[in-house]
């Protein structure tokens, strides 16, 4: 393991041991690249939430991804968009405009999801937004296939990033700004509220969940990730 991914591997594990709010549930967590992957199962959406944001708010930690489920939901749906032969999680319902090996929908997502509405626990979008040409619509898309409590876990090269640039089939540029206009109440914008959002190795990292109740994030919620 890369030395850093050790020492933050370390913090997670401790936090996860020690407090008691964490200690008992049945959940696994690894890091690689400063991403902290959980899986396991939880008793409730509320274990899920904090067990998301108390790892989310470690030094060091750029991303949660979870797949965690919960008492009520242990069958999880877990869609990877843009995913090539090469799927984030195995199991997923890997999603693309191209019928590579393992792609199991083969759609232009310009058209739309095809999935029902608040069907999907998890979405992985991993380096595939900054091709979209219709980022509004498909943010909304994601958001209506979610089910509440549900996370869109994405990764975009950073504007000042050579990577951002050099791919000609990229059609937009971002920054850790960019994920706020999601996360803000906005005519015609399905809005998130942020886990964790941060900017690590030319690449910003978004971990946005759809609310319950579809209560706005709170001005505390926005100004630690994007103040």
């Amino acid at each position: 393991m890369d030395p850093r991914d050790a020492a933050i591997q370390d913090i997670v594990d401790d936090v996860i041991e020690r407090d008691p709010r964490l200690k008992a549930l049945s959940c696994n967590a690894d890091v690689k690249g400063g991403v902290v992957h959980v899986t396991g199962a939880v008793p409730s959406p509320s274990d899920r939430d904090r067990l998301r944001r108390m790892l989310a708010r470690l030094r060091a930690v750029n991303a949660v991804w979870d797949t965690v489920s919960t008492g009520e939901n242990q069958a999880l749906r877990i869609v990877d968009l843009g995913c090539g032969g090469n799927k984030q999680v195995a199991g997923a319902i890997g999603v693309d405009a191209w019928p590579h090996p393992g792609v199991n929908v083969v759609t232009d997502v310009e058209n739309g999801l095809p999935f029902g509405d608040q069907e999907i626990d998890y979405v992985f979008a991993v380096h595939f937004l900054e091709h979209v040409h219709d980022l509004v619509g498909l943010m909304n898309e994601i958001h209506r296939v979610l089910k509440p409590g549900g996370v869109l876990h994405a990764m975009v090269p950073h504007v000042s990033h050579v990577n951002a640039v050099a791919d000609p089939t990229h059609v937009r540029y971002f920054d850790r700004q960019t994920f706020k206009y999601f996360c803000e109440p906005r005519p015609k914008v399905s809005p998130f509220r942020p886990v964790c959002v941060s900017m690590a190795d030319g690449n910003v990292l978004a971990d946005l969940q759809k609310g319950v109740g579809e209560e706005a994030a709170s001005d505390r919620e926005l100004a630690l990730f994007f103040s």
